[in-house]
Order: structure tokens, then sequence, then C-alpha cells
């Protein structure tokens, strides 16, 4: 016990004492410092130039435009197939409820002009309507999340409805109260909100996967390293390889847990120093709103899935005697981990967090702890299964590690070529 209180602290300290370690946690927690304030130090500038000083500017100028009053990008909108200055009136109305927060800019300027601002970039977007029944949308770079077609859309077919109604006599006020008739309804949520979660539940996980694959990669290196400098051959003459094994890892453990609650604790603070400059931002309130029974969950699976992978990437570092020949023999495992990683995006994603797979990867120790928490924080999970795919882990967890140190011990004293694993299987038995 002693010799593993010795180790562990000395690959603590060397962790701590690394300049990318401390490098790294530095930047993280400086850049979140930059995005949680970012609000206070913008919310005293003074605001651009309003509605107001474009009508201005444009009166000056003699143009035939008219603006939406809004801060915002800038929006044109022509309307070449209405003969009525008082259906373009009404058109240039309802896109101004429609986008509240740009300024409508309704504007009799030749097309090519409207293409020109907006490839420039002095405008958002133009539209151009022939009637209400037809129009052209010109944008520069065309966002996969653009819903402004989809919302015009709406828009020019309830103008279109009004017209006809109006036309068939039926008067203005009644047509607008028909058209204009609010659908309520009430949603009682039994379980979870996936879209609430979601949030959160996607920094974890994608914490959890840089902070395996950056420790265990560096737990492998360091005892390569020691290998092929031959500093494993006096290490292992004073310490038990159980322990140098136990102490390596765990050591690498509470660093990338100490760099966790580093960054994560700072954005927790630095949110809560600037609360009242964010508003009702959602997602930043959904990210800041994760309940304390899921961080219990989170910090469970968080220790027993990295101790998994960082036994195996010890083990695997052991038989290298190459510092060069890390990458290909971790390749597997790394590849192993990724295909876990993506399984859980994509069921996040496409919303069937209860999924055939989510359910199998739950109870497989190589992937229970994102496919297991993912479903806690998004699902509904039966307490028996939570504790079923927990008692697997901590089973795999013991497991894993005395055979990774049979491997560590039988490794670190064997050089040449790259070890096979019909090597390392008789040498385990003839040393047992």
């Amino acid at each position: 016990m002693k010799q593993f209180g010795t180790i562990f602290q000395f690959e603590l300290v060397n962790y701590l004492k690394n300049k990318v370690f401390a490098g790294i946690t530095l930047f993280l927690v400086a850049a979140i410092a930059v995005i949680m304030f970012f609000p206070r130090l913008t919310g005293s500038n003074e605001e651009g130039g309003g509605a107001e000083e474009i009508v201005a500017g444009m009166e000056e100028s003699g143009s035939d435009s008219a603006v939406v009053a809004g801060d915002g990008e800038v929006i044109l909108l022509s309307v070449t197939g209405v003969d009525e200055k008082e259906k373009a009136q009404k058109a240039w109305e309802a896109f101004g409820q429609t986008f509240p927060g740009y300024q409508v800019v309704l504007t009799q300027e030749d097309v090519g002009v409207l293409k020109d601002k907006v490839a420039s970039g002095e405008a958002e977007c133009a539209f151009v309507l022939d009637g209400f029944t037809s129009y052209t949308y010109y944008v520069n770079n065309l966002s996969m999340y653009d819903a402004k077609a989809g919302a015009v859309d709406e828009t020019l077919k309830n103008l279109h409805y009004m017209d006809a109604l109006m036309k068939s006599g039926v008067e203005e006020e009644a047509a607008g109260e028909v058209l204009s008739v609010v659908i309520t309804h009430e949603t009682e949520n039994l379980g979870k909100d996936q879209m609430k979660n979601f949030f959160y539940t996607y920094a974890m996980i994608f914490a959890l996967y840089l902070v395996i694959l950056l420790y265990g990669q560096m737990v492998a290196t360091n005892v390569a390293t020691e290998k092929s400098s031959r500093a494993m051959e006096l290490l292992i003459t004073s310490a038990k390889p159980v322990s140098m094994m136990f102490g390596k890892v765990l050591a690498s453990c509470a660093a990338g847990f100490l760099q966790l609650v580093a960054v994560f604790g700072s954005a927790f603070l630095f949110y809560n120093l600037n609360k009242g400059y964010w508003g009702n931002v959602a997602i930043v309130t959904y990210i800041f709103d994760m309940p304390l029974e899921l961080l219990a969950y989170m910090l469970i699976f968080f220790v027993l899935g990295f101790l998994i992978y960082a036994f195996l990437f010890g083990a695997i570092g052991s038989t290298v005697s190459k510092v060069e020949d890390i990458n290909t023999s971790v390749m597997p495992l790394t590849l192993l981990f990724v295909a876990g990683f993506m399984v859980v995006i994509f069921s996040m994603t496409g919303g069937g967090i209860d999924n055939i797979w989510m359910r199998v990867c739950s109870y497989v120790p190589f992937t229970s702890p994102m496919a297991m928490f993912t479903r806690i924080a998004m699902s509904t999970v039966p307490l028996h299964e939570i504790l079923i795919s927990i008692a697997i882990l901590v089973a795999s967890v013991v497991g894993i590690g005395y055979v990774s140190a049979k491997i560590y011990r039988v490794g670190v004293l064997l050089y040449g070529s790259k070890m096979k694993l019909s090597e390392i299987v008789k040498a385990i038995q003839k040393s047992s």
C-alpha cells in the first residue's frame, strides 16, 4: 500500500506540473470566462443605428422604401406582382411580424441590385414576391438550419386566404378573426424532457470522450517511455508491478477528474456571476440546470469507464518497446471506444435513446459509461437496470485491472518486436 501511495503521489504531481496539462486547463478556463462574461461586456455598449436612422437616410436619398422598426440584419422585400399599394403594404407589415428580430425594408429596386446587396453582406437576404402565391428567395450561403422560406410560405398563405375571403364578400375584420384563431394545447411530460436535457448530456459525454482518449493515451505513452529508456528495469526492482500499474492509472484518473472540476466548476461560477445578463437563453439555462442526481451518476460512470480504458491502455503500453509503436498498438481499443461514442451520438440526435443498440451498449462495459448515462439523462430507466450496469462495470474494472497488471508485469520485461496476443497469454501462464 505504501508503494502504491508513493507512485500515485509521484505520478499525480508530474501531471499537475506538466506544462501542457496546466496550459490546456488555463486555456479552457479562460475561454469559458470570455464566453460567460461576453453578455456583460457587450451589454453596456451603445446600440447601433436603429430603424429610425435608416428611414432618415432613405428619406434623404429619395429612395421609395420603408423600414419596419427593429434591430438586427436587413431583409429586403420587393413586391413586383401586386399592383395595389395596399397589398404591398400588407405584405410588408406581415413580414415585419414574421421576422421581429430583423429590419424589413420594402423596396422597388431592381432584382440585380437586391442580389448585389445580399452577396456583399449589406442585407441578410431578399424576397421578391410575384403576388401572394409565388416568390424568389435570395440568400448568400444558405444555412442548413435556414427556416426563413418556410416562415414566408405560411405568411403568404395567410395573406392569400385573407385576400380570397375579402373578394368573396367577407369583411376584413371577420376574415382576420378566422385566420388568427389561436390553437391552445397543454403538454404533460411524464418522463424526461429530451430537448432540455440534450445539451448538458452532450457536454458530459463529449468531456468523457476527450478525457478517456487523452489520458488513456498518456498512460500508454508514459509506460512505453519508461520501458524504452530502461528506467522500468530499475523501478520494477523496488516496487511491485501491480502497485505501479494501479498508481499510474489512478493518478491519471485523478488528474483528469481535477481538470474536469476546474473547467466545469469555473463555467458554473462564471455563469452564476453573469446569470442576469444571459436572460432567457434556453440552451445556456438547460446546460447549467443539471440535477445533482444526474451529476452523481456522471461521476460514477466517468470513474469506472475511465479506469477500464486506462488499465487497458497501460497494459498495451507495457507490451511496446518503442514509443513510436504506441499509436498502432492502441488503435483497435481507440476504434472500439469511438464506435461506442458514435452509437450514443447518433442515438441522441435521432431521438432513439432507448433503441436496441443503446440497450445493448448499456450493459457492455466498454460502452456503458456513455450509453447508460445518456439513457439516464434523457429517458426513464428502471433502477434495477442502472444497478446491473454499474455492477457489471465494477466487476469489469476489477477483472480488467487484474489481467492488465499481469500483462504489465510480463510486458515491461520483454523487449524486441511487438508482442502478439498469443505470446502475452503464454508469458502470463508461465509467470503464474
